[in-house]
C-alpha cells in the first residue's frame, strides 16, 4: 500500500543520513496481506537482490530483512533456508527483529519520483505536507512506475485512481511506454 525509506536496527537516538550511526538504510512496507502475503513479498526481496554479495562496508548498506513478530520471522527464517539450498556460496542477508524505524529525511522519500519535477508538483499540491505524500498509496505507486516497476498494462488498469491531471496521467504513460520500448 505504502512505502517509506528510513534507517532502523541500530541503537543510535535520531539517526540521519548524516549521522547514521549502526542503523541500516531500509524501506518500510505497509502491505494488505489480503492483496499479497508476507511470504510474496519474501520472494520478491530474494529475487531483487544477490543474497551472496558480501557487506563491503558498515551497516548502513547490509542487507536485512527487519520481523515485526514471531510469525514474520519463522517465515523469514523458512525463507532464508529455500533461497541458501539454491546458491552454493553462503547468503549473507541477515534475519533481524525490527527495532524502532526513522524516517529518512524528506528528500529521500519518493526519490525517483521527484526525478520528474512536474509529476512532483502535482502530488506535491495534492499532499503538501510530508506526512500525507510519503503515506499516500498513489504516490507510492507512481514511485515504482517511474523507476522501472510496473509496465503500462498494469498502469492502465490504476491510471485513474492516482489522482493525476489529463497531463500528468499522460506524462506518467509516456514514462512508462518509453521505458517498455
Amino acid at each position: 500500500m505504502r512505502t517509506r525509506v528510513g534507517y532502523s536496527g541500530g541503537t543510535t537516538a535520531h539517526p540521519t543520513y548524516r549521522n547514521l550511526g549502526d542503523h541500516t538504510e531500509c524501506v518500510q512496507i505497509d502491505f494488505d496481506p489480503t492483496r499479497i502475503s508476507y511470504r510474496q513479498l519474501l520472494d520478491i526481496f530474494w529475487n531483487a537482490h544477490d543474497p551472496t554479495r558480501t557487506q563491503r562496508t558498515s551497516r548502513q548498506y547490509m542487507t536485512a530483512i527487519f520481523c515485526h513478530s514471531d510469525a514474520q520471522n519463522r517465515m523469514a527464517l523458512e525463507s532464508l533456508d529455500r533461497v541458501s539450498a539454491g546458491h552454493q556460496k553462503p547468503i549473507s542477508t541477515r534475519i533481524l527483529r525490527a527495532s524502532p524505524f526513522t524516517w529518512a529525511e524528506a528528500y529521500h522519500q519518493r526519490y525517483m519520483l521527484r526525478q520528474h519535477t512536474s509529476l512532483f508538483r502535482e502530488y506535491r499540491q495534492i499532499y503538501p505536507d510530508i506526512v500525507s505524500f510519503v503515506n499516500s498509496t498513489a504516490t507510492a505507486r507512481v514511485n515504482g512506475y517511474v523507476g522501472g516497476y510496473g509496465g503500462r498494462a498494469a498502469l492502465m488498469a490504476e491510471l485513474e485512481g492516482l489522482g493525476l491531471s489529463l497531463e500528468g496521467a499522460r506524462r506518467l504513460k509516456d514514462i512508462v511506454t518509453q521505458r517498455e520500448s
